[in-house]
């Protein structure tokens, strides 16, 4: 059964249980939830999943009191839900916090035929939170199901400023056999084209209730909701006003949730009743067997007098034995002997063998050793080739240098991007990301104009601010180390404005890692 409106009720009474029955199981998936401060405009992309690389999304988030998150939020390019298979009528907004809590923002309306664009604003509690968009039967879900349209990447604040990040946060996802039933009704192409979606999601609500067992445990509500979801096609297809039609079919789908609701906590009570007289049958079962057990013992009594004549002449057979035993035992001493010389043995060869396992390890590690570092000598010089995209390419002791030009910045004393810097980081991502034999330092400095912390506070804020996008590009943050070098060193004499230019600079070291 896929829960909907259900899971809020049952898990007062007997949520537990009643997913055990349902044969639910829940799958763990991960992603990374954000945390938003206060007054703080904050951007954040989103990414289409592999099979719909096309969509796209952007939100304009920001915090306005301790009583909510604003959210404005665009998409683009997204495909029509039937297209995932049978189940599937619209598309809802999660919000996910670390702990797992899923917060349903409300339903992203489709907007034309084809692949469309849509907005949705909308106000969460939450401070803390990941943003995914899923498909869903019905806008009335209270948990995601697994088919997981985008989901958020990496914070970018309007000021500059670092958004907190938590990295991998998990959550579960819905894999009600719902959506591989043969019952799941499929909305065919002409019904998406020319069905109102909620009409489209009442049915798939009416449908979840009868998979339910709503025909059987609740078949009054079951009824009124099949009666509205008919008034609500009737008023449709009577060209009555698109309100009136979707206020009815908003009708039948709330009460098919209630249906599914009842259905699954009665269906809960029968089983608890099965499982009593299940009980009470194991107890009578009970009783008869002690009472066989009394007959056992009475038989048995008859028996250990027979038994107690059969060992007195066994006492007298074992005299007999008694030589062959004493054979027997000296036999088994020397064979424990020949056990404990032949243990002595394996444990030998097999530290001799774990030996030549150790050499064998040191011998291959070195051999990839060896490896990695002509794969990273053979690539080099394309790598700085590629490089040169983005700045001044040289070389040193520490590895790979690269100087980004002073046009990266909006300002001499700021650390925002000036806008034709997305270009230019985007291709650096990329090259990072297809070489992973290095690892990646990035130190911004300055000239000595102003006070001491306001210098190294700007090439600390340039620093992070570029480890920041790479990361949301994709670069493992655990290849990246960031540091404001302030103007502790320059490359030239503060004296001039041309070396004053030269002194403001950030530099991307990239160093062969090859431990």
């Amino acid at each position: 059964m896929y829960k909907s409106i259900s899971s809020l009720i049952a898990a007062i009474v007997v949520f537990i249980a009643a997913a055990a029955a349902m044969a639910q199981v829940d799958v763990a998936r991960r992603t990374t939830a954000i945390t938003y401060p206060l007054d703080e405009v904050v951007m954040v992309q989103f990414r289409g999943t592999t099979r719909f690389p096309r969509m796209k999304g952007e939100a304009k988030i920001r915090r306005t009191s301790r009583n909510g998150t604003q959210i404005e939020l665009s998409v683009s390019k997204m495909p029509r839900p039937f297209e995932l298979g049978a189940g599937y009528a619209t598309y809802v907004l999660w919000a996910v916090s670390p702990n797992g809590q899923v917060d349903n923002l409300g339903e992203i309306k489709r907007r034309g035929f084809f692949e469309f664009d849509s907005k949705i604003t909308v106000t969460t509690p939450l401070q803390t939170f990941a943003l995914i968009i899923t498909a869903e039967p019905h806008f009335m879900v209270t948990r995601p199901s697994q088919a997981i349209m985008m989901e958020n990447l990496g914070p970018v604040a309007v000021s500059g400023k670092t958004i907190a990040t938590v990295p991998a946060i998990q959550y579960f996802g819905n894999s009600s056999d719902y959506f591989r039933d043969a019952r799941t009704p499929e909305i065919a192409e002409v019904d998406y084209a020319k069905t109102p979606s909620t009409i489209l999601q009442a049915k798939q609500a009416v449908a979840l209730a009868r998979y339910a067992g709503a025909d059987q445990d609740d078949p009054d509500e079951l009824q009124q909701a099949e009666s509205l979801l008919a008034n609500a096609e009737e008023s449709w297809k009577a060209g009555r006003s698109e309100e009136s039609v979707d206020i009815t079919a908003r009708q039948a789908i709330s009460t098919a949730v209630k249906a599914e609701s009842t259905a699954a906590i009665r269906k809960q009570a029968r089983q608890q009743r099965n499982e009593k007289s299940r009980s009470d049958a194991e107890i009578r079962a009970a009783e008869d067997k002690y009472q066989d057990t009394l007959n056992q013992i009475s038989e048995l009594k008859n028996e250990l007098a027979a038994e107690t004549r059969r060992r007195e002449l066994a006492e007298r057979d074992a005299t007999n034995y008694s030589g062959q035993v004493k054979d027997l035992r000296d036999e088994n001493g020397r064979l424990r002997d020949e056990l404990a010389r032949t243990k002595l043995d394996a444990e030998t060869a097999k530290n001799q063998l774990t030996t030549l396992q150790g050499e064998n390890q040191s011998i291959k590690a070195e051999r990839d050793k060896q490896d990695r570092i002509a794969r990273i000598q053979a690539g080099e010089a394309a790598l700085m080739a590629s490089l040169k995209r983005v700045g001044t390419v040289t070389k040193n002791e520490r590895g790979i240098i690269v100087t980004l030009p002073e046009s990266f910045w909006s300002g001499v004393r700021t650390s925002t991007f000036a806008p034709n810097a997305d270009e230019k980081m985007t291709a650096l991502a990329d090259i990072i990301n297809n070489n992973p034999d290095y690892t990646v330092t990035i130190e911004a400095h300055t000239d000595n104009a102003g006070a001491p912390d306001q210098i190294q506070a700007l090439t600390n804020g340039r620093a992070q601010a570029i480890s920041a996008r790479i990361s949301a590009l994709g670069v493992a943050s655990t290849r990246i180390q960031a540091s404001g070098m302030g103007a502790s060193l320059p490359v030239a004499p503060n004296t001039t404005a041309a070396n004053r230019a030269k002194n403001r600079r950030v530099q991307i070291i990239l160093t062969p890692s090859v431990s």
